[in-house]
């Protein structure tokens, strides 16, 4: 099934402009969009998540977070571009590559990025993109259970993203700014906490996770970085609202106050002169949702990021 035919749903054409969805909105080609415009683009990949022995399925994410954004209705003044997905191949790299390209070329074109995964491997392509976009200090915000800070052994996985990062700035001489919300104690190994530590990572853990502690979590990164990359894994939140996942989460931080920071987030980027036009959601596993709960809320998690950005 092409990615377009997804995008279908409700027509109020009583309400003219003001009526529209997120199906009636969505352009398929870049030459129609203007710089003002929210580029999604698939990460249909499930390599990462096999490698790091979790429960495959995520490759069919994308289009699940497509057709459930299909019929929300659309609140921007900005347009929206679906870029399609990126190329997927054998060998994760090169996935991550080719992914990282197409963030690139939306990033070049003056538009906001919002990826649709696949597994967490995801954010290694994220941030390569931005990073070969411009040469200014980047910000990670990460919502997520786990830190995903895993050693390769020997391979790199959908657990070992933001060591990828850590690594890649200790070469290249920049500090690595990452913040990790929603960690579970009883996720994550000593290994990982020790890693954590030395690399100066900022944790709020599930059990602490509100919006004035996350605000306490993200401010001192605020005041030292140029440009922000927001991911939102969706094994952050209770099994009971996001059971299509990878690695359920026995307890999850609350959505509510997910949604309350993803909206401060957006003012307080202002407020420090903080650019942020890039963003992706991980680990959605259609096969292994009920009733589409997870599809839904990740929907509804795109649909607040996107809001979020449109003011950069």
């Amino acid at each position: 099934m092409s990615f377009k035919t997804l995008w279908q749903g409700r027509v109020d054409a009583e309400d003219g402009a003001t009526g529209q969805r997120w199906h009636q909105v969505v352009k398929f080609e870049r030459s129609c969009v203007s710089k003002e415009t929210t580029t999604l683009i698939g990460y249909p990949n499930d390599l990462g998540v096999a490698a790091n022995k979790g429960r495959v399925g995520a490759s069919g994410g994308p289009n699940a977070i497509r057709q459930f954004l299909a019929n929300l209705p659309w609140h921007q003044n900005s347009e929206l571009l679906d870029a399609g997905d990126a190329p997927i191949s054998d060998e994760l790299a090169t996935t991550q590559s080719a992914f990282a390209a197409k963030v690139v070329e939306a990033l070049e074109n003056g538009q906001s990025v919002l990826g649709l995964g696949g597994g967490h491997d995801i954010a290694w392509g994220s941030f390569q993109g931005l990073a070969q976009h411009s040469a200014k200090r980047i910000g990670i915000i990460n919502f997520d259970a786990h830190l995903d800070l895993r050693k390769p052994a020997p391979a790199t996985s959908s657990g070992t993203p933001f060591r990828q990062v850590a690594e890649y700035c200790q070469h290249n001489g920049l500090q690595f700014h990452y913040a990790c919300l929603g960690v579970s104690k009883a996720a994550n190994t000593q290994a990982l906490f020790d890693y954590a530590e030395k690399t100066h990572t900022s944790m709020l853990f599930d059990i602490d996770f509100t919006l004035s502690n996350a605000q306490q979590a993200i401010l001192p990164m605020l005041r030292e970085v140029d440009q922000l990359y927001v991911t939102v894994c969706m094994d952050a939140f209770p099994v009971s609202l996001c059971p299509g996942v990878s690695a359920p989460s026995a307890l999850g931080i609350c959505p509510n106050e997910t949604i309350k920071v993803i909206q401060w987030l957006s003012n307080a980027c202002t407020e420090h002169d903080v650019e942020w036009r890039l963003s992706d959601i991980a680990e959605l596993n259609p096969s292994l949702d009920s009733d589409n709960k997870t599809a839904r809320f990740a929907a509804r998690i795109a649909f607040e990021l996107t809001s979020a950005m449109s003011r950069f």
